[in-house]
């Protein structure tokens, strides 16, 4: 599978913004999906998750309640939706995908496969 992701931009603290992320292939709706972010200087880190297999979502502490991650079989997309942007959210974002993720690995960067090329979301202050 091949992703793409779009939706990055500039923008002030407290705004929103929609992250997508496209996909090719027609096993699509089996993947596992993922976004996670990387900030200059910094270790890439995983931001969400969502389990193919019952739709179980996961959040890293610091964006829950704030960022949802959905997905659009349909449209072979999958969406990053990032309300109360704070400063400390500025990353490239990717989106990641993989098959048959194990729970306990859901939050590890290893544990995907295929990744799209990262979109750049700025916060200011």
């Amino acid at each position: 599978v091949q992703l793409q992701a779009s939706g990055g931009g500039l923008v002030q603290a407290g705004s929103s913004l929609r992250l997508s992320c496209a996909a090719s292939g027609r096993t699509w709706s089996e993947y596992d999906m993922g976004w996670f972010r990387q900030a200059p200087g910094k270790e890439r880190e995983f931001v969400a998750a969502k389990r193919r297999r019952d739709s179980v979502t996961y959040y890293a502490d610091s964006v829950k309640g704030r960022f949802t991650i959905s997905r659009d079989n349909a449209k072979n997309t999958v969406y990053l939706q990032m309300n109360s942007l704070k400063p400390e959210d500025t990353a490239v974002y990717y989106c990641a995908a993989t098959t048959g993720i194990i729970t306990s690995s859901i939050r590890s960067s290893s544990s995907y496969k295929h990744w799209g090329q990262g979109t750049q979301v700025t916060v200011s202050s």
